[in-house]
């Protein structure tokens, strides 16, 4: 009999109806492709600035399931000037095929220049961001600001298609507000130019990261297109979330951001259900363990010691959660000094197990723009 699984902050059982785990969508089994580019399914890892790191990306397709991981979003004017923090953004491995590289920026040329860096530095794909809310990108014309030009954005991405050799997509909002959804026409534009999907995010920019995800919007777009795909993202942290998403807008494939911090398990479970009808064992204490050490070593590999100890920190609480360690070990590794002590105090953890039931799911905090839009 299929498993159903309790969600800490979300009462309905994962694509569960009637107790009992609904399919997955016959379109989950078809063989997939952007442009010319094989994806091995149809469940892809969402870009997050500050948080999808080539580490974290390498040790979640470890597990299994994921077809597609994107960068965080890197300056295109960065890249041109040499900058080693838009490199670091923009690095990829052969582990990590196939991988979209994201860009932003508003100039045509400069965007040209650094969609054929990244396509030297191992891209599959070029991923335009027109979707970040974020002021400081939006005052410099990058970002969603092209959702208010469709011209301008059109001409902008045309450039881009035209000069590479691998795919072009499209990451957007549905419109800079509800008075201006844009995305359907833009997407008719983008279709007629060549962009190989577009990837959209079910709010506008003036919803920033607040509010639910507009399922009728993102059907809206798979409406206005005729063959590309559209995958749709947004609020999809379980089962139920993607078999949802599937349904109530016909989107050839979904992009999970936050869901995938919360329960990095994710991609391996709807991988599962696609093909068998059940998302398999919930994961264990030892195998969440591993997961923590894998991606700390991984940013130890690509950053050093004294990056990777500090880099760490970030996600350590969100570990913890998961793998309910005992607090004072957990303390030993917030102002971690060295990867011997990482090392110590993980063959720790695994000698004392956990100290109470392991969540099958939290809403990890990542710190987003607050109050008023216009005030940021």
């Amino acid at each position: 009999m299929n498993r159903t699984v309790t969600y800490e902050s979300n009462a309905m059982q994962p694509a569960a109806r009637n107790g009992e785990l609904v399919p997955a969508p016959a379109i989950c089994l078809e063989p997939f492709e952007i442009g010319s580019v094989p994806i091995p399914s149809r469940f892809f890892f969402a870009p997050m600035a500050g948080y999808s790191s080539l580490a974290l990306r390498l040790a979640l397709r470890e597990l299994g399931g994921m077809g597609l991981a994107t960068t965080e979003l890197v300056n295109a004017r960065s890249l041109i000037e040499k900058r080693q923090k838009a490199f670091e953004l923009a690095e990829t491995s052969a582990e990590e095929q196939p991988v979209a590289i994201q860009i932003y920026g508003h100039v045509a040329w400069e965007m040209i220049d650094a969609a054929k860096m990244c396509v030297d530095l191992g891209a599959s794909i070029i991923d335009i961001n027109m979707g970040c809310p974020v002021k400081k990108i939006v005052k410099s014309g990058g970002g969603s600001a092209l959702l208010c030009d469709v011209d301008n954005a059109g001409s902008l991405v045309e450039a881009v298609v035209q000069a590479v050799s691998v795919p072009v997509t499209v990451k957007m909002r549905l419109g800079w507000d509800d008075a201006t959804p844009t995305a359907p026409e833009l997407t008719r534009r983008f279709e007629s130019i060549g962009v190989a999907a577009v990837i959209i995010h079910g709010r506008t920019r003036e919803q920033s990261f607040m509010g639910t995800v507009n399922l009728p919007g993102i059907a809206s777009v798979v409406a206005a297109a005729e063959k590309i795909p559209i995958v749709g993202n947004g609020d999809v942290r379980t089962l139920f979330d993607a078999e949802r998403m599937f349904r109530e807008t016909g989107c050839s494939a979904v992009s999970i951001g936050r869901g995938a911090l919360g329960n990095p398990f994710l991609f391996r479970e709807l991988d599962l259900w696609a093909k068998t009808g059940d998302p398999g064992p919930a994961p264990g204490f030892s195998e969440r363990v591993d997961l923590m050490d894998r991606h700390f070593h991984y940013l130890v590999k690509l950053r050093g010691e004294r990056t990777a100890c500090t880099q760490f920190r970030k996600t350590l609480a969100w570990y913890q959660h998961a793998i309910r360690a005992p607090k004072a070990l957990y303390h030993q590794l917030i102002n971690l000094p060295s990867v011997a002590r990482f090392d110590e105090t993980i063959a720790e953890m695994r000698k004392s197990g956990p100290t109470g039931p392991l969540p099958s799911h939290f809403e990890p905090k990542i710190p987003t723009p607050k109050g008023p839009i216009d005030k940021w």
